[in-house]
């Protein structure tokens, strides 16, 4: 193989970025077919990518032409279900975070990986494959920062955005499961530890609408984690300054910080208003850098006959934690795990 035959499925904001990526800025590989149920996003993948091979579903797609891998960029809601199709289709998979929306879907993923050894699959965890969060991981396992005791993760959206985020609420599963995933994840991935309790809190202070699907617009989790390390997640949708992800780890010798200010470059403005830095206003403009990683990754796994780093059973662990601070925000109790 020289070349892996990519279809994209879902050309929303960021299966758009993934089918563009594969197409202009990934090695060893041709977009040779997108799907999606909108007429308008086929239309721009055929006009602004050169795709000719456009579906509406993922079966016509799969029977239709020759792939060697699928990139599920869908709802989260048919995650699971077209992971395991594909699996069963003989193809390579790469799945957009959640894994899926509920525990027993995921295991119904890692049973399906257990019958194909040889199948790539990787789940889209991409701040895994950020230089500064790489960096930060490569800084703590060498011992800088001591004893990893404290992990904090805020994940907000800004409040310009805020329609589409209201119009992807009903399938979302909250912002648990769509939002601070990544923080479960990026937790685990360095107090190299499993959550023992968690206790979650929010509500909805700028807009009433997430009442309906008994979500917030701003919501919060405290964990305590089997090595007694602790993590302190914050999610929201209401920045006014712009997309904002920072990350702090605090070591007993020295504390990390990532994003500790959001700025778009490094540039600063000089101006009438006094001093101000420009902010990244989305998550495509934030993490490009890893988008096109994560994609190469799993190119280059797929040509090396290699399995990445990042397991389902990373996704499995992610989503039951969301599941479970989901739980605990709605009854408003500590949960043990």
């Amino acid at each position: 193989m020289n070349k892996v035959r990519i279809g994209v499925v879902g050309l929303g904001r960021l299966g758009f970025t993934h089918a563009e990526n594969i197409r202009f800025h990934t090695k060893n590989t041709n977009l040779v077919a997108v799907c999606s149920h909108s007429l308008e996003e086929l239309t721009k993948a055929r006009e602004k990518l050169g795709v000719t091979n456009c579906f509406k579903s993922i079966k016509d797609m799969i029977s239709g032409i020759k792939l060697d891998a699928v990139v599920l960029v869908s709802p989260s809601k048919h995650h699971a279900e077209q992971s395991s199709y594909c699996l069963q289709e003989g193809l390579h998979v790469f799945c957009e975070k959640p894994l899926a929306t509920t525990i027993e879907a995921c295991k119904e993923v890692e049973k399906e990986l257990i019958k194909r050894p040889f199948q790539v699959f990787m789940l889209g965890f991409m701040r895994r494959y950020d230089p500064s969060y790489l960096y930060a991981k490569k800084c703590i396992d060498a011992g800088k920062i001591g004893r990893p005791i404290l992990y904090r993760g805020y994940s907000v959206d800004p409040n310009s955005s805020i329609e589409g985020a209201l119009k992807y609420a009903a399938q979302s599963s909250g912002q648990f499961i769509d939002m601070a995933v990544h923080d479960f994840d990026l937790a685990r991935w360095f107090l190299k530890a499993e959550p023992t309790s968690i206790y979650a809190i929010g509500g909805c202070y700028l807009h009433e609408e997430y009442k309906q699907f008994k979500d917030g617009d701003n919501v919060s989790a405290l964990l305590k984690f089997e090595n007694d390390a602790m993590a302190f997640i914050f999610a929201g949708r209401t920045a006014a300054h712009g997309y904002n992800v920072e990350t702090e780890i605090v070591g007993t010798k020295a504390t990390l910080r990532i994003g500790s200010v959001p700025q778009k470059n490094l540039v600063e403005i000089l101006d009438i208003n006094g001093v101000k830095k420009e902010c990244s206003q989305s998550f495509n403009e934030r993490f490009e850098t890893a988008f096109r990683n994560e994609i190469q990754e799993f190119v280059d796994c797929i040509l090396e006959k290699r399995q990445p780093e990042i397991k389902a059973h990373d996704g499995t662990r992610a989503s039951y934690i969301a599941e479970m601070a989901t739980k605990s925000f709605k009854n408003n109790n500590l949960i043990k795990l």
